[in-house]
């Protein structure tokens, strides 16, 4: 049903903990296949991606154009794009399931991003206060992650030649695009 693409830069333990929280998708038959792209240059990812059974490719050139590739691999009707170190609570499974069907009820194309929340582990400081600020006048950000069917992605031209994996959510506009209920915590 969905195909998972995550952006990783090298680092082994952002990519481990978002591969973490989907488990249980896969164990529900949500998620079909995972493709880990790495801009990293190093093997870590690719061990990863051996161990935890996902997909790998490794690419030379920006985030979104990274996200294309790994979608241009995506073997599922639907697309879910995080970056590594993204966790999603667990009730993601049952809300993603029904924002798809809802979707594929409604005829209408429509894309679903994750709501932000911090780690509640995180070190609390002026900095914060002023992301959630920016968070609240900007929309959404590209590191909370995007579900969209396949065929909608591709109508839009996807991340490709977008010059910023930012651009496609702002694109969709606030009109096509749902902010879901599930929450994703930004692992550093």
């Amino acid at each position: 049903m969905l195909s998972v693409i995550v952006s990783t830069e090298g680092v082994e333990r952002t990519a481990v903990a978002t591969l973490a929280s989907l488990v249980p998708g896969a164990a529900a038959g949500v998620v079909s296949d995972v493709t880990l792209v790495d801009r990293g240059g190093s093997d870590t990812i690719a061990r990863v991606a051996d161990v935890a059974g996902c997909n790998y490719l490794a690419f030379d050139g920006n985030r979104a154009e990274a996200l294309a590739a790994g979608a241009r691999r995506a073997r599922s009707p639907w697309l879910m794009f995080l970056h590594a170190g993204a966790v999603l609570d667990p009730g993601w499974i049952e809300e993603t399931t029904q924002f798809i069907e809802g979707v594929m009820a409604s005829g209408q194309p429509r894309a679903g991003i994750f709501r932000y929340a911090r780690s509640p582990y995180a070190p609390a400081g002026w900095r914060d206060g002023v992301i959630s600020l920016v968070r609240s006048l900007t929309g959404s950000g590209a590191d909370q992650g995007l579900v969209i069917a396949r065929d909608h992605y591709d109508r839009l031209g996807g991340h490709a030649g977008r010059g910023t994996e930012a651009a496609l959510p702002r694109d969709l506009g606030r009109s096509a695009r749902t902010l879901l209920r599930s929450r994703v915590i930004l692992a550093a």
